[in-house]
């Protein structure tokens, strides 16, 4: 008898935050917090955007959660207790035009801004979808020229990312930033 559940998403949503305290581990707890997602049991995945799922807004999708609900996340984090410190996350995602499975992607850095971090999490995925499309592309070229391939190829649908950035603590607290793609039943 096969027992198997399939879990596949239909919903997914994105959030971000960022939290600042002198312990790391609470530092963290207050960017789930500011993300919304403190109360769940998060379970990290890796990077499969199912076919068929559907992006809701982040505050549908935080209304939708429960206390306690396990939950799964494709997350990007940084931390730093360095002042001034830029530090980023970023979640990329690229989903196929024919309805096939797209791809997430999680990008951290220190130095890069938010806009650069975000790009790059978005490349990433864009990237990954296309060889598995067998878009032809030059990895060599910058990102606004292979987006405008991939785009053309009429083979992807959309592509997008979310950042969080910061500065380390000026005193040196521990800062933590995050970036998170929730994903729901």
């Amino acid at each position: 008898m096969n027992m198997s559940i399939e879990m596949i998403p239909t919903k997914m949503f994105f959030t971000k935050g960022v939290g600042v305290h002198k312990d790391r581990l609470v530092s963290f707890e207050l960017a789930l917090r500011d993300a919304g997602i403190e109360k769940c049991n998060l379970v990290c995945i890796s990077s499969i955007f199912p076919p068929g799922c559907k992006i809701i807004s982040r505050e549908e999708g935080l209304k939708i959660l429960r206390p306690g609900q396990i939950t799964y996340v494709v997350m990007a984090k940084n931390e730093t207790n360095e002042p001034n410190r830029l530090i980023a996350a970023a979640i990329g995602l690229a989903i196929p035009k024919d309805n096939g499975y797209g791809y997430l992607s999680e990008h951290y850095s220190f130095g890069e801004t938010a806009k650069k971090a975000g790009e790059y999490a978005e490349d990433l995925a864009a990237t990954m979808l296309a060889t598995t499309l067998g878009i032809e592309f030059d990895p060599e070229k910058a990102w606004d020229e292979r987006k405008k391939v991939y785009k053309a190829s009429g083979k992807i649908f959309k592509t997008t990312h979310i950042c969080q950035s910061a500065e380390g603590h000026k005193d040196g607290l521990w800062t933590t930033v995050i970036a998170a793609a929730v994903f729901l039943p």
